[in-house]
């Protein structure tokens, strides 16, 4: 298979082989099938998604897959089920490769990258993700989620690997002083460990296209993902109590809970709960898949970008359950108890500037999303 990140995709061909002498092609079709050799190139590469059987790992293997590249997936499974696998080939038609260890042992990071030297670009979503447990378990976070982005950085200017996507989240904003938040909006520190690893990460990252030239790297800020493949094959299944809304929210109608939490109604917001941006989980997969194809078409305008991915609306966690209960006309049984520490108050993005560079929106409606929830949930649990 061709190297791609070796390919200048700047080259200009003047000499096609194949073509009768006497009969040179146009410049028009010198173009054209230079074009069509590096959209080749391209599909055949070989991708590498971290933490590739987790909720939004999951749904962005699919989208790749779809599109046609190679995908390779490494997951400790810590958070996640490797029946996953069986679901994506049943979407995509195929069952990406995988292998099992934690990207934080540097020696086995090493000596899987040595192994697979024709990673073309990286999706690492792999990370401890839950700010009320990061707060109990900071040390773990820290750990997890900085040791191993060091080691595939590490394995990347080791190995030539030029193309990374990071998984990022508009937890770096903190709280922020105004709404929405741009790209340019400044961070602040971090509400939890959680919310501060993405931010040393970020600033690990930008380090390291600073000091490595031949490194690329595009750290996607998003919001709040929630919802499902429309198959209802994948989705958000956390191990244990959910840590995040939704998930929360459809195994208490599913009778998995007794009743729903809701973090706080003293909040400075219309209804006193906390208010998010939901975007749709297929939305954000495909934002992956341009931000490679940005990298792989050395698109980028500068070696470390940024990008929020979001839908530019706000809703309360109360908007959230009447939303669900309108949807599946089910009602939820639900109490109102203290703030959850590492919480925020408010915070939706201005998306104005990934909608417009990246080419890409989210379209999906909340109550679209909010049913792919349920059916999702309904599917697990065998509920007609």
């Amino acid at each position: 298979m061709a190297d791609v990140h070796a390919v200048n995709f700047d080259t200009k061909v003047t000499k096609f082989s194949d073509q009768p002498e006497g009969n040179p092609p146009t410049r028009r079709r010198q173009t054209i099938i230079f074009s069509n050799f590096v959209q080749k190139l391209i599909m055949n590469s070989k991708i590498l998604v971290t933490g590739g059987t987790g909720y939004i790992g999951s749904h962005t293997v699919v989208e790749l897959q779809t599109a046609g590249y190679e995908v390779i997936v490494v997951d400790d499974l810590s958070n996640s089920n490797i029946d996953v696998l069986d679901n994506i080939e049943q979407i995509s038609g195929k069952k990406p490769a995988f292998e099992q260890f934690s990207l934080a042992d540097a020696a086995k990071t090493d000596d899987f990258f040595n192994r697979h030297r024709d990673i073309a670009a990286i999706i690492h979503f792999a990370a401890s993700k839950a700010v009320g447990e990061s707060v109990q378990l900071p040390l773990h976070y820290y750990r997890n989620n900085l040791v191993s982005l060091l080691n595939i950085l590490d394995c990347q200017v080791k190995y030539g690997i030029s193309n990374i996507v990071f998984s990022s989240s508009c937890t770096v904003y903190g709280q922020p002083d105004k709404l929405p938040v741009t790209e340019t909006t400044p961070r602040k520190d971090a509400e939890s460990p959680y919310g501060n690893t993405k931010r040393v990460n970020e600033d690990i990252l930008q380090d390291a296209v600073r000091a490595y030239p031949q490194l690329k790297g595009i750290a996607l800020r998003y919001f709040n993902p929630i919802g499902a493949h429309p198959s209802a094959l994948i989705g958000e299944l956390p191990l244990g109590i959910p840590q995040n809304l939704v998930p929360f929210i459809t195994q208490t109608a599913a009778g998995l809970r007794s009743e729903l939490l809701v973090f706080g109604d003293d909040y400075d917001t219309p209804d006193g709960s906390a208010i998010r941006d939901y975007i749709n989980v297929v939305d954000l997969a495909k934002a992956h898949l341009v931000a490679i194809e940005r990298l792989l078409q050395n698109q980028n305008k500068t070696g470390y970008e940024v990008f929020n991915l979001g839908t530019g609306n706000g809703y309360s966690v109360l908007e959230i359950v009447k939303g669900f209960e309108k949807v599946t006309g089910l009602k939820l049984n639900y109490r109102i108890v203290e703030r959850r520490a590492g919480d925020i108050e408010k915070i939706w993005a201005d998306t104005t500037f990934a909608n417009q560079e990246l080419g890409w929106k989210a379209e999906k409606g909340l109550e679209e999303t909010l049913l792919s929830a349920w059916n999702w949930e309904k599917r697990v649990r065998g509920i007609r």
